[in-house]
């Protein structure tokens, strides 16, 4: 596995392109996206292989237009063919000039100029289709033979490797990275009903996924059929401790949405007004970065050629800034934090979050139980959802275990929903674990749409919520 040898072909054609388009136009750059991989799920029922969801090979051109900046999205770049393709951008810009859109005024985009190229590989073993698909096999039968209440069993193995290239007037960027994940699924029924369970491990070594995907095998089926007799929670507010990945699901809901800078720009986010003002306990420390951890979500640059960074977003409590693409860091007169991401070539960037998650503290998980009068372990993302503008937050769970007087009950709650203000659920929090997971089995939306890959985590937290 290397960097794409397609878009090697083509660098030449695009370095000329940008060269005579810079001749009408004061800026021009050129992203190069090329995505391979493969999806294989196997069931009680059936094996499917598939390509990845995510697989597209394609260049996006921006210009800078006068005032402000337009692009032009295509399959190819030959270099028989560069003037033609040149000519065509101009004509198709200048007729889009002539329709009736709001251009919005930026500022000419100023470059450093770079050379270099990048590169992460796999690790450790790496199996053959058929290697793989006899390993999720063998885990499938594994939790399906695990309790007579099994009704189905799911295993799945998503591999992806990304080549991007950058080409400007200044820059000539290529990168190379690789991610891996591995996941079991056990659905079990008593009576009339049925509840499921999973677990997924992702990362650069395959082959320590699917060890760590075997091994909690008995976990993820002891969890299904204790979900069969969980019990709904009585509303209230409680105190709760979180697991790391419901501690990624704040981050990501409360200040990660709500930071994305292109939402400063239309005035959509309400943390615009509170930069260097207390929003949460001094306890807090919370990053976003695709260089601030190693995870699904971790690239070398974004796809404004910008390098990736590490952005402190909350110290000690207090909002230091947000996350932002190029363009919406020329408009707010800040320095772009690596942060401009596209579903495709064929969409625009956005200021998208990366891996996004809440710094360890120096607490003890067993601490933080014993601490604990009443309230629950929440477990487990499910979804959320955050309201950027009035700072609305509402995380679903899994589920949760109640803890009574330090001590876990038995009892099991599910599903959980949490929900909020921001700022009250943050200033709540009064312990933070030493200990940290990050977590990237996911994706997420702009809104509805433009689905990128994320990662999020942190430690275990102790907070007050209102659960229902």
């Amino acid at each position: 596995m290397s960097y794409s040898k397609f878009l090697k072909s083509r660098k030449q054609a695009c370095k000329k392109l940008v060269n005579i388009l810079m001749n009408e136009y004061q800026y021009v750059s050129i992203l190069g996206t090329h995505i391979t991989g493969k999806n294989v799920t196997t069931d009680l029922r059936t094996t499917n292989i598939s390509d990845a969801q995510d697989e597209q090979c394609g260049f996006v051109i921006k210009v800078y237009n006068k005032n402000h900046y337009s692009e032009y999205s295509c399959n190819d770049i030959k270099e028989e063919e560069v003037q033609n393709l040149a000519q065509r951008v101009i004509e198709q810009l200048k007729l889009d000039n002539k329709l009736t859109i709001n251009c919005v005024d930026a500022k000419l985009i100023e470059e450093q100029e770079l050379v270099k190229s990048f590169s992460r590989n796999k690790e450790g073993k790496i199996y053959s289709l058929k290697e793989i698909v006899e390993k999720l096999n063998n885990i499938k039968q594994k939790i399906a033979t695990s309790s007579e209440l099994v009704i189905n069993a799911r295993s799945s193995y998503s591999d992806t490797q990304i080549s991007k290239s950058f080409i400007s007037s200044k820059k000539d960027l290529e990168q190379f990275y690789t991610w891996t994940n591995c996941m079991g699924m056990v659905m079990v029924r008593k009576g009339q009903n049925i509840k499921y369970s999973y677990n997924s491990f992702d990362g650069i070594n395959e082959e320590e996924c699917f060890d760590k995907l075997e091994k909690d095998v008995p976990n993820i089926v002891k969890l299904g059929v204790e979900l069969l007799d969980a019990k709904p929670v009585v509303p209230g507010v409680y105190d709760i401790i979180t697991d790391p990945s419901i501690t990624g699901l704040i981050a990501h809901e409360a200040f990660g949405h709500g930071v994305e800078m292109d939402m400063f720009v239309k005035n959509r986010a309400l943390a615009k007004d509170y930069i260097n003002k207390e929003v949460a306990s001094s306890l807090v420390q919370m990053h976003d970065g695709a260089q601030a951890s190693q995870n699904v979500a971790s690239y070398f640059f974004d796809d404004d050629g910008v390098l990736a960074g590490d952005t402190l977003i909350i110290k000690d409590g207090v909002l230091q800034t947000g996350i932002s693409d190029c363009l919406s860091a020329l408009q707010l007169g800040t320095k772009p934090s690596g942060n401009g991401r596209r579903e495709s070539f064929k969409r625009k960037a956005y200021s998208r979050m990366t891996n996004t998650f809440f710094s360890p503290g120096k607490d003890k998980l067993e601490d933080m139980i014993k601490s604990i009068e009443h309230g629950y372990f929440i477990v487990n993302t499910s979804n959320g959802m955050e309201d950027p503008k009035n700072w609305g937050i509402q995380c679903v769970a899994q589920y949760g275990r109640e803890i009574k007087n330090g001590q876990f009950t038995g009892n099991i709650i599910a599903p959980v929903v949490m929900s909020g203000y921001v700022p009250d659920l943050l200033k709540s929090i009064t312990m933070v674990s030493d200990q940290f997971e990050l977590h990237g089995g996911g994706q997420c939306g702009k809104g509805y749409k433009e689905w990128v890959r994320v990662s999020d985590g942190g430690p275990h937290l102790k907070a007050k919520v209102k659960l229902g």
